[in-house]
């Protein structure tokens, strides 16, 4: 979904770009419904907690993999990026509190075919807000710079990149289709 606001437009325009308020306001009330869904059974759940040992690795399942690696350095990725014709993968996100950031996490980027096709086009930079986890102040400080820069408001965000830094591709929330639908979106914007 876009950043625009189509509900702000004048008539005119919204016709133009083919929005029907009237669906509109269905949809947004679906939405409601399954966030007030979600947020009571959140609530009725005890929240995740991380391992006691970071280095503890979980139990190997079908589909799993640890070969996907995660940067926490927007600009030596970006060099990187640039150095190995890749793009960037940006994943804002709330690893230790977040359920549908664990969810996505669990569902699509610890799968083999995210990791495979990660390690050949993607460089990948998590942007972690974390409330259990104790998290160094400079890279707390580093992460909320790049959240504002990029205007992210939700979790999960993923922002896609050129090597320049430029904007491709974003999606916000959780998004169905497992792996292979998220590889697919982003598969779109590779120009190799």
């Amino acid at each position: 979904m876009a950043n625009v606001k189509l509900s702000q437009l004048d008539p005119a325009l919204q016709e133009h770009f083919g929005y029907n308020p009237t669906k509109a306001s269905e949809v947004e009330q679906k939405r409601a419904a399954a966030n007030t869904q979600y947020r009571i059974q959140a609530i009725n759940q005890p929240a995740p907690r991380p391992p006691a040992d970071e280095s503890a690795t979980p139990p190997a399942s079908a589909g799993q993999s640890s070969e996907a690696s995660w940067g926490t350095d927007l600009s030596a990725a970006l060099n990187q990026a640039r150095s190995e014709n890749k793009m960037v993968l940006l994943d804002f996100t709330g690893s230790d509190w977040c359920g549908w950031c664990i969810k996505f996490d669990k569902d699509v980027l610890s799968t083999d075919k995210f990791a495979g096709y990660a390690k050949s086009k993607l460089m990948l930079v998590k942007l972690d807000f974390p409330r259990h986890k104790e998290q160094d102040a400079a890279l707390k400080q580093a992460n909320e710079q790049l959240s504002k820069r990029f205007g992210v408001d939700g979790f999960p965000t993923f922002v896609l990149l050129n090597s320049a830094g430029n904007e491709l591709w974003r999606q916000v929330g959780y998004a169905e289709g497992g792996p292979a639908a998220f590889v697919a979106e982003l598969e779109r914007f590779n120009r190799r």
